[in-house]
Order: structure tokens, then C-alpha cells, then sequence
């Protein structure tokens, strides 16, 4: 299997516990008299498969993404923590850019002035910069999961 279908299949079972789960909840507590719709017995054994194959399939993932030559100097663990980090400060340079550029009107001369603190064009293209940073390094990774094999 590849690691990109490792993957897909990472998210289908997430998927399917978190349905599991509601299913769950909706059947966990019934009027006095009458049926739950589902057994919580049976949903609870299949949660318990789900939670047991997802258990080794992320243990292969990890093990993989470790093993995996991203490039010369870094594996492919290096790469997705460089990526996630690369996500996270984008979203709060962008948060920031969001804030300065929130526009206040004044009525009159005695309402209070706001002034912007940051340079937002010097931050929009830090912004730009990363973005493109984090496409590149993501495009690269898709690559690489497309054409590794999941390690057994």
C-alpha cells in the first residue's frame, strides 16, 4: 500500500469513529420501556476494531514518514512538522494582516482615531512568501506519498 492510501484510509477511520461515536450518544440513554435503535454493545465492538486497526495503521504511517528520505538532509517527518509549523504561522500573520486592515469609521472629529502599528504591505508579502513556501514543501510531500510504500 502506498502511503498516500495509508492515509486516505487514516482519515476514513477517523470518519467512521466519529459517526460511531454519534451513533453512540444517540443510543446511549432511552425512555424507560423502549429500544435503543442500535445495540451500543455491537457499536462499541466495532468502535473498538476501528480504534485497534487505526492504532497500527498510524504506527506504520509514523514509522514510514520516519524512515523516508524527504530530501538530502531531512526525512519526511522533518518535512511535515516544517509544513504544519510553516500552516501555523501563516494563519496568524494572516490573522494579523485581518486585524490591521479592520476598518473603523469616524462620525466625527471627537470619536477615537485607530492607526495601524505593522507595515501590512511588508506583511502581506511575508504572508505571499510563506504561502508559497508551504504549497512547494506540501507538493513535494503529496509526491513523496505517492511513491513510497507504507512500511510494514
Amino acid at each position: 500500500m502506498k502511503l498516500a492510501e495509508a492515509l486516505i484510509l487514516r482519515s476514513d477511520y477517523q470518519k467512521r469513529m466519529e459517526q460511531l461515536k454519534n451513533r453512540l450518544l444517540q443510543n446511549s440513554k432511552i425512555q424507560e420501556g423502549e429500544s435503543p435503535n442500535e445495540d451500543p454493545k455491537v457499536l462499541i465492538k466495532e468502535l473498538d476494531q476501528i480504534l485497534g486497526d487505526l492504532k497500527q495503521l498510524i504506527k506504520k504511517i509514523n514509522n514510514t514518514n520516519l524512515q523516508t528520505a524527504f530530501d538530502d538532509r531531512q526525512s519526511l517527518t522533518d518535512a511535515l512538522t516544517e509544513r504544519d509549523l510553516l500552516g501555523q504561522e501563516r494563519k496568524i500573520y494572516s490573522a494579523l494582516l485581518d486585524a490591521a486592515a479592520m476598518q473603523h469609521d469616524r462620525y466625527s472629529r471627537t470619536e477615537i482615531k485607530y492607526v495601524t502599528t505593522i507595515n501590512v504591505r511588508e506583511t502581506q508579502k511575508y504572508v505571499d512568501e510563506l504561502s508559497q513556501k508551504h504549497r512547494l514543501l506540501d507538493t513535494k510531500i503529496q509526491e513523496i506519498n505517492w511513491l513510497t510504500n507504507v512500511i510494514e
